[in-house]
């Protein structure tokens, strides 16, 4: 499946202008806000590359579902999908190349864009260190467990829930503290935002460039909703595709 996919994007190349063009917009329009926030506010003085690495470590998140999500509606649009599940595949093999396949169009589209941030903004993502480890780990994690989620709600509902894949990701911006701290948020919204791991993710990168400390506390507490999140996004994600199989409805995909 992996191999599939790779021949795809050989014989597509415009394919990988499309990984690198949103997050380099990205890039520019909130680089030049942060340095304008920079010249003006103390806080952006402070804290070096805030709102950078906040978009930089956003499109993690969000890049890496839409990378999974877009490798299985392309099954779909192709009207592939009911084949591959006819086919000695696995379920378990069908996730597991959907998610080698996120972090492989994330990088690719990742990595331009990170030199890109050294060379015009001065802001070095790697210069996070390890700490930048366990943010990735914790949001492409996420990124898994909300894809599966939506692919599942897909599978059994047809494309006419296609629009989930692309804004599931866009309810959860505001939670999860991407752009703010967690006080900001009104005291009866703050214990949902702390329920998503994202936000301490968020929270722990602001720390690192405000204060210069590394609080591991925060990763843990990501890595065990982490935990909950994937099984969750499995199980549904199964329990849709027994749902589908029933139905009948993987035989009217793509209609």
């Amino acid at each position: 499946m992996i191999l599939r996919y790779a021949y795809l994007f050989s014989a597509s190349p415009i394919r990988l202008v499309e990984l690198m063009y949103w997050p380099f917009v990205q890039l520019l329009m909130w680089g030049f806000l942060q340095i304008h926030l920079a010249e003006n506010t103390s806080l952006f003085a402070q804290g070096a590359g805030l709102l950078i690495g906040s978009v930089l470590l956003w499109d993690i998140l969000f890049r890496g579902k839409i990378g999974f999500s877009i490798c299985f509606l392309e099954e779909m649009w192709a009207r592939n999908l009911g084949l591959l599940l006819v086919s000695p595949l696995s379920a378990n093999e069908f996730l597991a190349s959907l998610s080698v396949m996120s972090v492989l169009r994330l990088l690719v589209g990742l990595i331009p864009v990170t030199i890109l941030a050294k060379v015009i903004f001065g802001f070095d993502l790697l210069g996070l260190g390890l700490p930048l480890a366990a943010f990735f780990a914790n949001l492409i994690l996420t990124s898994w467990a909300l894809a599966m989620f939506t692919s599942g709600v897909i599978l059994r509902y047809g494309l006419g829930a296609e629009e989930l894949s692309w804004g599931l990701g866009f309810v959860l911006l505001p939670l999860c503290c991407v752009y703010y701290p967690l006080e900001v948020l009104p005291g009866w919204l703050q214990p949902v935002a702390l329920a998503l791991p994202p936000t301490h993710v968020f929270e722990g990168m602001r720390m690192v460039l405000l204060e210069g400390v590394f609080d591991a506390a925060q990763m843990w507490r990501a890595l065990g909703l982490n935990v909950i999140f994937i099984a969750a996004g499995y199980i549904s994600f199964r329990l849709f595709l027994a749902s589908a199989r029933v139905s009948g409805s993987l035989s009217q995909i793509g209609e």
